[in-house]
């Protein structure tokens, strides 16, 4: 049995890895701030699965500011790991409110390290993003792609937290699993993310965007699996970055069609021009990830998309009123 602190619990990524650590039997102090970056009621349906489950311990608290470090150290003395899965995330949305991501994604991740450091703790991971890589090369992109473009603050803070990783192994030894996430659905997904979007708009018989002609293209992974190789990115590494999902490749326009399919209902689709912090592709090479990690993503696109579609219409009543912001 381990202890582990995972920030952003009641995240969508989160809160799947809180409950895969408790299946295990570990014990998990989970931190949030719930914030409203989007609607609440999600983060709290997600905490609501953890919040009585036992070894379970919540602890409301901005990983921003300076003070969690101590409040932090004084409720969990030691630890076996740190998972920093905190995050503003957003590509557009970061163009609009560079501020919040800066404080939130690069300084929460300073003061995580700065606990894992005084507290000794032997494990970190960061959640990093796919974004980084930007338009830079071809996909698909492997860990040794150039990220030095960044098209968007969002992709910047990231690199600031990666940076600020790298900087702690090198001073105290901290052994850092730094994984980009790629694209990632499932049941309780991101309202500001396609899947959600999608589904939500088909199924209330709303207006459909999509940017460009719909023919850019995505590397989608569910949930679990993405939990999945989470865990297995805990074990001794040094330090390693990790692509992690991205690995089913799908159009928007094939995606749609998907989800008309299960709903059974056609979209009222409008095209609109390209965001300047889109990438056209977005798929990853995570060779690296299957060979070091020994990580199989199990779940196909056609079975996570019928897993989504059937909680959006279990939780409806109150999903169909989540603002989806493009």
């Amino acid at each position: 049995m381990g202890v582990y602190v995972v920030t952003g619990a009641a995240g969508f990524i989160g809160s799947r890895v809180s409950a895969f650590l408790l299946n295990e039997g570990h014990i998990v102090w989970g931190v949030d701030n719930l914030n409203h970056v989007y609607d609440v009621r999600m983060k709290e349906h997600r905490l609501s699965k953890l919040i009585n489950r036992e070894n379970f311990h919540f602890l409301k608290e901005d990983i921003a500011d300076k003070s969690f470090i101590e409040k932090l150290a004084k409720q969990v003395p030691t630890a076996d790991g740190v998972i920093n899965l905190a995050a503003i995330a957003g590509v557009r949305a970061s163009t609009t409110d560079p501020w919040s991501y800066l404080k939130s994604n690069t300084l929460g991740a300073l003061n995580t390290l700065e606990y894992a450091r005084h507290q000794k703790v032997p494990k970190y991971l960061l959640a990093s993003t796919s974004s980084l890589y930007g338009n830079d090369g071809k996909p698909p992109h492997n860990e040794l792609a150039s990220t030095d473009h960044p098209l968007a603050p969002y992709a910047a803070s990231k690199k600031g937290a990666e940076a600020f990783a790298y900087s702690y192994h090198h001073l105290y030894g901290l052994d850092v699993s730094i994984l980009r996430y790629f694209t990632v659905y499932g049941p309780a997904g991101r309202p500001d993310m396609v899947m959600f979007r999608f589904c939500q708009w088909i199924a209330e018989g709303k207006k459909v965007t999509i940017t460009g002609n719909g023919e850019q293209s995505r590397g989608f992974t569910y949930l679990d699996d993405i939990a999945t190789g989470t865990l297995l990115a805990l074990k001794p590494v040094g330090f390693e970055i990790f692509n992690l999902g991205g690995h089913e490749v799908i159009t928007m326009n094939a995606l749609l069609a998907l989800f008309e399919e299960r709903l059974g209902k056609k979209a009222i689709v409008e095209y609109i021009p390209t965001h300047p912090a889109d990438v056209f592709e977005n798929v990853a090479d995570v060779s690296k990830a299957r060979r070091e990690l020994g990580w199989k993503p199990k779940v196909s696109l056609s079975e996570g998309v019928d897993a989504m579609v059937n909680w959006y219409l279990t939780n409806r009543e109150w999903a169909k009123d989540i603002e989806t912001p493009y």
